[in-house]
């Protein structure tokens, strides 16, 4: 397959498995807090170690394909990383959405109900994980982005099933909430198809790719999930659930990679 087809699929089943991750809140009650906690952590953890051994090291070996000098890999990866951390503060200042625990954030909310907010808060953090599957792909490497995208769909399912329970626990129907959760997931392929093409058509631009999507999971993992796996006292667990996840993502890596 032609790898944007190839990044575009792999994004809609990673994306998929958000809504695999929420089945269980069609039965279940609820979640504790601690146990939330956990799951938030172990996709904060999933999402490092990927940003790590699955964009950051792969991007600055291409830089170094390129013809980068050391130098110069290390300047793009540092200017694409910073550019898709910048891009991401800059879609959080435009765009009104509200996170279940940390509130609300940008600008002219007034004219949007709660459950918009929502549902955009999830869309930008998904959005990312997508064009991190893609570019994963269009490295022409099935091994690496197959890595990339099992550990983004490990990550999605605790965190389908948290935001399922959370809109339950705000009064909406335990279906109306499963299929947000589903829904939301499928941002994914749109990033996941925005970040295949870019770089397929110009494989120079690669390395900048990888950096770029790094740089987004970077600000999410910073900006949202370690601050929603730590609230409430929860630190332990979060810091435990991070360990994990980071463990699973190295152990995915390194073996199938």
């Amino acid at each position: 397959m032609h790898p944007i087809a190839t990044g575009s699929l792999a994004s809609f089943v990673a994306g998929l498995a958000t809504g695999l991750g929420a089945l269980p809140a069609l039965f279940l009650p609820s979640l504790s807090a601690r146990v939330q906690g956990i799951l938030l952590g172990f996709g904060g953890g999933v999402m490092l170690a990927a940003t790590s051994f699955s964009l950051l090291v792969p991007g600055t070996e291409a830089a170094l394909a390129l013809g980068y000098s050391q130098l110069g890999a290390a300047v793009v990866m540092v200017a694409g990383l910073l550019l898709g951390a910048i891009f991401l503060e800059s879609a959080h200042q435009f765009l009104p959405h509200e996170h279940f625990f940390k509130g609300i954030e940008g600008e002219n909310r007034a004219h949007l109900k709660r459950i918009w907010l929502f549902i955009i808060a999830i869309a930008l953090h998904n959005f990312p994980e997508g064009l991190a599957v893609g570019v994963g792909f269009a490295t022409g490497q099935v091994g690496d982005g197959l890595v990339l995208a099992l550990g983004i769909g490990l990550q999605n399912m605790p965190e389908g099933l948290v935001v399922a329970l959370s809109l339950a626990g705000q009064g909406y129907s335990r279906l109306f909430a499963f299929a947000i959760a589903l829904l939301t997931g499928l941002v994914e392929p749109i990033g996941g198809i925005v970040g295949a093409t870019v770089v397929s058509l110009a494989q120079s631009l690669l390395p900048w790719g990888m950096a770029f999507a790094a740089g987004a999971m970077l600000f999410v993992i910073s900006d949202e999930i370690l601050p929603e796996s730590h609230r409430r006292g929860l630190e332990r667990e979060g810091t435990f659930g991070v360990l994990s996840g980071f463990v699973v993502m190295l152990l995915l890596d390194i073996a199938l990679g």
